[in-house]
């Protein structure tokens, strides 16, 4: 979601003259985008300023913007901590941005703006045109979240659940697909919470399958609570949603989901997973997984681990509990350090081996492909499977922004080697 805020916050000040440089040396605006999801987000704000100020220690100061969840936790306490920032704006103050800028330039005076107005940042976004020229786009749909979360801090900075109307989401994939998108991902906090007077996530995924040009569709990140019967249903018939669930389950306890406040069951959980399945066998799961949340005993891990194994998530997150300020489970006691992590590496162990068994499943197969650039160094191809694995290959220009068959021939944990299989029928035009 900050990759796609950035961009629409790029499209924004290009209205009042500025545009992007490649070159911090040459930046008079210097704007750091942020998120408050990690550990020690707010202290690594406070370091890449004094990494700016060493840069532009002998030359003309730049106009220093924080945004994102970082600004609209710290907002005013930023400004008084740290001189060298000019304006703090919030995630749902995105449509005031220019109006700050030219404030400040015009007054000389240091500025917060953390107000949340989901409703006018998009009624203002929707006016300016989404430049985003990738083959897979990001399109955020739905923001904030109404879940409180013991442990999450997006209620705080990203405010009460808002779902934009389905219209103006269609027109925007329609402008994406100008720019060259031939996959969607639909963005959410919860995503699939989304509702818009009487549309959810399964009617909007039915109208974006009707855009030819579009021929992959995905969605993240979901919660289990939400997913509902009509959008399992759509993996009857959807030609062109992918097969890769991001379904976060947090714990494999039913102890420790009630005391985050998950509002869910592991039997809940396994329910949606038995459904999906029955639909389509070929269908898997990602998830994210909080180790050592305080109060988690050792037959509270093991209940995580047993899950892991029979479910076989590929491609998980995993992270050791780290309180995050203002939020319930910050006030509790944490786990011991040195436990937490023998946890966690027990954990990612099994997580990587899902992971490497999947890849080296697919090796010597044919699998669909679309690929979306050169790699750096010029001589290979990027693409992602339909499991949103990386894959390198070796494929030609005409092949980027096509759905192409490729050859595994190896694999690692997290990507796939190969080469295009040269049939020119099977490509998408």
């Amino acid at each position: 979601m900050n990759e796609y805020d950035s961009n629409r916050i790029l499209d924004t000040v290009k209205k009042i003259g500025f545009d992007k440089t490649q070159n911090i040396d040459d930046a008079s605006c210097y704007l750091l985008n942020t998120c408050h999801i990690r550990d020690r987000a707010k202290e690594k704000v406070y370091h890449e300023i004094g990494r700016v100020k060493k840069i532009f220690e002998f030359k003309q100061k730049p106009l220093v913007i924080i945004a994102g969840c970082v600004a609209q936790a710290e907002n005013e306490e930023m400004l008084k901590r740290e001189p060298y920032i000019d304006l703090v704006i919030g995630p749902q103050s995105y449509h005031k941005l220019n109006d700050k800028i030219n404030e400040y330039i015009n007054k000389q005076k240091r500025l917060e703006e953390t107000e949340f107005d989901a409703v006018l940042k998009y009624d203002y976004l929707n006016k300016i045109k989404n430049s985003s020229s990738k083959v897979s786009s990001f399109l955020t749909i739905q923001e904030g979240c109404d879940k409180f979360c013991h442990f999450c801090v997006v209620p705080y900075t990203r405010g009460p659940e808002y779902s934009r109307p389905l219209k103006e989401i269609i027109n925007e994939t329609k402008e994406l697909v100008k720019n060259g998108a031939k996959e969607i991902i639909l963005l959410g906090q919860n995503v699939n919470a989304y509702k818009n007077e009487k549309y959810r996530l399964s009617d909007l995924i039915i109208e974006i399958e009707k855009i030819p040009q579009v021929k992959r569709i995905r969605y993240t990140t979901s919660h289990p609570r939400d997913m509902t019967d009509d959008l399992i249903n759509v993996y009857n018939f959807s030609k062109k949603l992918m097969p890769l669930i991001h379904l976060p389950v947090q714990s494999g306890s039913d102890k420790i989901l009630k005391l985050m406040n998950r509002k869910h069951l592991i039997s809940d959980y396994i329910k949606t997973y038995e459904k999906l399945k029955k639909i389509n066998p070929l269908i898997k799961f990602s998830s994210d997984f909080i180790i050592s949340y305080p109060g988690e005993d050792s037959e509270d891990f093991d209940a995580t681990f047993n899950l892991i194994k029979k479910m076989k998530f590929i491609n998980s997150f995993s992270f050791i509990f780290s309180p995050r300020p203002g939020t319930v489970a910050s006030k509790l006691d944490t786990i011991n350090r040195e436990i937490s992590i023998k946890r966690l590496e027990k954990v990612q162990r099994q997580l990587f081996n899902n992971q490497i068994e999947m890849n080296k499943s697919l090796e010597n197969k044919e699998i669909n492909v679309l690929v979306e650039n050169k790699t750096l160094e010029g001589n290979k191809y990027f693409g992602r499977s339909e499991y949103m694995t990386s894959v390198i290959l070796d494929g030609n220009d005409r092949d980027i922004g096509n759905i192409v068959k490729v050859k595994i021939n190896n694999s690692n944990q997290n990507t796939l080697f190969g080469e295009v299989v040269d049939k020119p029928e099977q490509r998408v035009a």
